[in-house]
């Protein structure tokens, strides 16, 4: 069964089709959705032997080209990105290519920018095949490339004509890289859906099993709250910023330890344990919440706990480097309880110091 949802955003609404085998059915849900004859179908070199296959061969009427790029947030780069700018211009291809980005969450960054950039926009479709891109960042339209001193600087807002959500491609994802899309899936309950919080807590078991039923079911609870959240605020004006609860910590440690040493969901994980101690320290999280929400992350087989490599100095020189951050001033998402996050900049910085400086090591 297929469930599809929309994301309404006026002439530039598009569909999320969520089931089990719709990667046989490219070729018939993304029917109107490829505008020329013209595709680039841009995977890695991990997904391309398990899946590209399936998707070109029902592309047979199209003139498909074809771009793996090396594998890895650390190969997330403009660098990177000009391999899908040479294919484009090698084959002489308009405005109206379509690029289908099949992959994780990088590869949907980095072709969704390429889309955004070549010709200042052409069309492209979304095929993510981890749990991370699946619940998140395949939605929204957020595009973008690392830089050497800050994670995502360097971007654009696009949004995709189609996602295409197989669940049946979660079966060859890795137990790490499950895990650390576990950590957006928790993100969705702590930021303004409780119930849902709760719900995780009860089946988080049947999710790390992968379930079937239940991994559907957390995957379109997901997607409908980030749709739900797009249309609101499409470029993150005010409330959409809350998706980033745990990320201004969580980035600080990926940058810090280097591109791809942390999973983006693992060092989100730690993140978010952070936030909500800190949200504890202002006197806003009761400290069983804080508990509940390690220990869910713990369940999900995620990290809680900082790099000791990662002090005070660090957090805050590399935190200074947020796109959430105003007039130089540092803003953070924080919890008020389980199911409602806050924006703030208005906090002692000694609090700040006081996470920065004890949390995991009390």
């Amino acid at each position: 069964m297929t469930s599809v949802l929309n994301v309404e955003l006026g002439t530039r609404s598009y569909p999320i089709f969520i089931g089990r085998g719709l990667l046989e059915r490219v070729g018939e849900l993304l029917t109107g959705k490829i505008v020329s004859r013209q595709v680039v179908v841009v995977t890695n070199e991990t997904i391309a032997p398990l899946y590209l296959d399936k998707v070109t061969t029902q592309l047979k009427n199209f003139d498909v080209e074809v771009v793996i790029l090396p594998d890895g947030e650390q190969f997330k780069t403009i660098n990177t990105v000009n391999q899908i700018f040479d294919a484009l211009i090698a084959k002489k291809f308009g405005r109206k290519a379509t690029l289908i980005a099949l992959g994780g969450g990088v590869v949907g960054d980095m072709t969704g920018f390429a889309a955004a950039c070549y010709q200042r926009g052409v069309p492209f479709i979304q095929i993510p095949t981890t749990l991370l891109a699946q619940v998140d960042s395949s939605v929204g339209g957020k595009t973008g490339v690392n830089h050497p001193r800050g994670k995502n600087m360097i971007g654009a807002f696009h949004q995709p004509e189609a996602v295409l959500i197989d669940t049946d491609v979660l079966n060859t994802l890795d137990s790490r890289q499950f895990s650390a899309g576990l950590a957006e899936v928790i993100k969705y309950g702590l930021i303004r859906d409780r119930s849902f919080f709760h719900w995780l807590e009860e089946n988080i078991e049947r999710l790390n099993q992968k379930e079937s039923t239940t991994l559907a079911e957390t995957i379109r609870r997901c997607c409908q709250s980030k749709a739900d959240i797009v249309e609101e605020d499409e470029h993150e004006s005010g409330v959409r910023a809350l998706l980033n609860l745990g990320h201004t910590f969580g980035h600080a440690i990926e940058t810090g330890e280097g591109y791809g040493e942390y999973l983006h969901g693992e060092a989100v994980s730690i993140g978010m344990c952070m936030a909500a101690d800190m949200s504890h320290r202002l006197g806003w999280l009761e400290k069983d919440e804080v508990n509940r929400i390690s220990s869910l992350l713990k369940q999900a087989n995620l990290p809680v706990i900082p790099p000791e490599t990662m002090g005070r100095e660090r957090f805050i020189e590399l935190m200074a480097v947020d796109k959430k951050n105003v007039d130089g001033q540092l803003r953070l998402i924080l919890l008020k309880e389980i199911g409602r996050a806050t924006i703030t900049s208005q906090f002692d910085p000694s609090t700040l110091n006081e996470t920065l400086d004890l949390y995991g090591r009390e």
